[in-house]
C-alpha cells in the first residue's frame, strides 16, 4: 500500500515537473532569452588588469551587481594603458574632467560594472570595505597570496563578517607552494607552464600567443568556480574560498599535449600552424594573403587535389596516398601545394574551396574579422552610450539564451563614477561622504 502510494505520488510529481518545465520552456521561447540568472547577487570586485576583470565581467553580464573597487587616484592599471583610447565627449560629466581618456583595454573587460574608489589601507577605508563585504555575496581578488590578509580583508577576516561569502582568489601560482608569493603575469606563465614552448615556428624562437590567453582562461575557470560556489552556499549555508591561479590553468590548457607527456612521456615541439600528425593541415601563402587548410582525411585530400588544386595526380601518388605517408613526405607535399596556391590571389582560392567540404579559412586581420558576414548576422558587436566617450562599439557577450543575449546594461564605468551612489546604499550620509572625500579615503 505504501509502495503503491509512493509510486503514484512519484509519478504525479514527475508529471508536474515535466509540465512545469514545458511551461517554462514555452514561456522562455515566446519571450526570447531568459531572466538574468545572477540578478540580486552582489559581487565585490577587487581585481585589476585582465584575468580578474574578465571573470567579474562575465558575472556582471549574467545580471550580478558588480562593484569594482579601485585605487583612489589612478584606478585599475589598464586605465593608463593608452593609446588607443576612446575620444572624450564634449558632454562628459564635469566631475570626470580631470581624468585621462578611457583606454580601449579597460573598456574591453569592464562593462556592466559600477566603479568606486576606496583607500582601504586607511582604517576608515577598511570600514567601508567591511560594510561592502557584509552586503556582498561574492568577493573576487587578485592580490598576491596573503596580501589582503595583512590588510584585514583575507578569507579568514571576511568569512567572520559574512559566513555565506564566496571568496575567490586569483593568483599567479596559488595559495600554497614555493611560488605562492610570486606575482602572476600572463606572458611569464605562458613561458613557465609550457605554452610558449609549443607556440611558434620550429626553426624560430618560442613565441607568445597574440592575446593574453592564460589570463582569459583563468577568468573563465574562476567564473565557473564562483557559480559552483554560489550553488554550494545554497545547499550548505556556508561560504567557500576558491583558489584559482594562472599556472594550473595553463597546465590544464595544455590538454592533449599534457596528456601525451603524462601518459607516454612524449615531449612536445613547435610546429607553427602545422599539425604534428596530419598533413596538409597548416597555413599556406597565396599570391596576396594566406589560407588555413585542414584536409584531415583521405577523402578531403582527394577533393583538395582534384577539385581545388586541379592536380589529381597528387591523390594517386604513393607518397601521398594516405595520411601516414603524407606526414612522412610532409616537406615535399607542402612545397607542391604552396607553389600552386601562390599562382592566384586569396579570393580566387576562397571561391574554389567554398562548398566542397574541405576545411579552410582565410587569415583575416582584425578589420577583416569584424567585417565577416557572421558578425553582422549574429550581432556579435554592440554599441553602448558611454558618459565620457559617447558611442562606443564593443564585442557583445558571446552566448545567447533561447536566441537572445544578456543585455549590456551599463557601459564600462569611469573612475569613481558610482562612489557616492554605493556609499549612500551602504548607509553613509552626505556629510560623511564629503569628509571621506576630503581625506582622500574615497
Amino acid at each position: 500500500m505504501l509502495l503503491s502510494t509512493y509510486r503514484t505520488l512519484s509519478t504525479v510529481t514527475r508529471l508536474e515537473r515535466r509540465l512545469t518545465r514545458r511551461s517554462l520552456i514555452s514561456t522562455q521561447s515566446n519571450n526570447q532569452g531568459i531572466p538574468p540568472p545572477l540578478a540580486g547577487i552582489r559581487v565585490l570586485d577587487l581585481t585589476r588588469v585582465l584575468a580578474g576583470p574578465s571573470c567579474t565581467m562575465l558575472l556582471a553580464d549574467m545580471g550580478a551587481d558588480v562593484i569594482k573597487v579601485e585605487e583612489v587616484t589612478r584606478g585599475d592599471d589598464t586605465r593608463s594603458w593608452l593609446p588607443p583610447s576612446a575620444p572624450v565627449s564634449p558632454n562628459s560629466p564635469e566631475e570626470s574632467s580631470h581624468l585621462p581618456p578611457e583606454s580601449a583595454y579597460f573598456l574591453a573587460v569592464n562593462r556592466n560594472k559600477r566603479s568606486i574608489t576606496v583607500n582601504f589601507k586607511d582604517p576608515a577605508g577598511l570600514k567601508v570595505m567591511q560594510r561592502l563585504v557584509r552586503s556582498s555575496d561574492v568577493l573576487v581578488e587578485n592580490f598576491i597570496a596573503g596580501k589582503l590578509s595583512g590588510m584585514g580583508l583575507g578569507w579568514e577576516d571576511c568569512k567572520i563578517l559574512n559566513p555565506r561569502l564566496v571568496y575567490a582568489s586569483i593568483t599567479g601560482y596559488g595559495q600554497t607552494g614555493p611560488f605562492r608569493e610570486a606575482a602572476g603575469y600572463d606572458v611569464i606563465i605562458e613561458a613557465e607552464a609550457g605554452l610558449m614552448h609549443i607556440t611558434g615556428e620550429p626553426d624560430r624562437p618560442p613565441s607568445k600567443v597574440g592575446v593574453a590567453v592564460t589570463d582569459l582562461m583563468t577568468g573563465l575557470y574562476a567564473h565557473g568556480a564562483i557559480l559552483a560556489g554560489l550553488r554550494s552556499v545554497q545547499h550548505t549555508g556556508k561560504g567557500v574560498w576558491i583558489d584559482c591561479n594562472l599556472f594550473e590553468t595553463q597546465l590544464a590548457g595544455l590538454a592533449n599535449i599534457a596528456s601525451n607527456y603524462l601518459i607516454a612521456g612524449k615531449e612536445a615541439s613547435r610546429h607553427g600552424t602545422a599539425h604534428p600528425s596530419i598533413v596538409p593541415y597548416q597555413v599556406f601563402p597565396c599570391k596576396d594573403g594566406f589560407l588555413m587548410i585542414g584536409a584531415g582525411n583521405d577523402k578531403q585530400f582527394r577533393l583538395l587535389a582534384e577539385r581545388i588544386l586541379e592536380k589529381p595526380e597528387l591523390a594517386d601518388d604513393v607518397r601521398f596516398a594516405n595520411n601516414a605517408t603524407r606526414v612522412e613526405n610532409r616537406e615535399a607535399l607542402v612545397d607542391i601545394i604552396t607553389q600552386v596556391l601562390q599562382r592566384h590571389e586569396r579570393d580566387y582560392w576562397i571561391k574554389r574551396f567554398t562548398g566542397l567540404g574541405v576545411p579552410f579559412g582565410p587569415i583575416n586581420n582584425i578589420q577583416q574579422s569584424f567585417a565577416h558576414p557572421q558578425v553582422g548576422a549574429r550581432q556579435a558587436t554592440v554599441e553602448v552610450d558611454h558618459p565620457r566617450a559617447g558611442k562606443v562599439r564593443m564585442v557583445a557577450p558571446p552566448v545567447t539564451y533561447n536566441g537572445k543575449r544578456m543585455p549590456v546594461r551599463r557601459p564600462p564605468p569611469w573612475l569613481s563614477q558610482h562612489t557616492e551612489e554605493v556609499m549612500l546604499e551602504l548607509g553613509y550620509s552626505q556629510n560623511e561622504i564629503a569628509e571621506l572625500r576630503a581625506r582622500k579615503i574615497i
